[in-house]
């Protein structure tokens, strides 16, 4: 468990290191993004980001693993 946590814990440190080059790179504008925009309000969904970095995640825990 302990492992596992530590793990966690550099991979956001490293995520957050990476922060503004993931930006720029449009990891959070892909096709498949939901975003409605009306007056004074706007919701964003994304979900062909949230899966490309759960398969990300899923690759790298079980190299890990390994």
């Amino acid at each position: 468990m302990s492992r596992t946590l530590i793990i966690v814990g550099i991979l956001l440190i490293v995520l957050g290191i990476l922060w503004p080059w993931l930006q720029k790179s449009g990891l959070g504008r892909l096709p498949g993004d939901i975003v409605i925009e009306r007056d004074n309000f706007r919701f964003y969904f994304p979900i062909t980001t949230t899966i490309i970095v759960s398969i990300m995640m899923t690759l790298l825990f079980w190299l890990f693993r390994k």
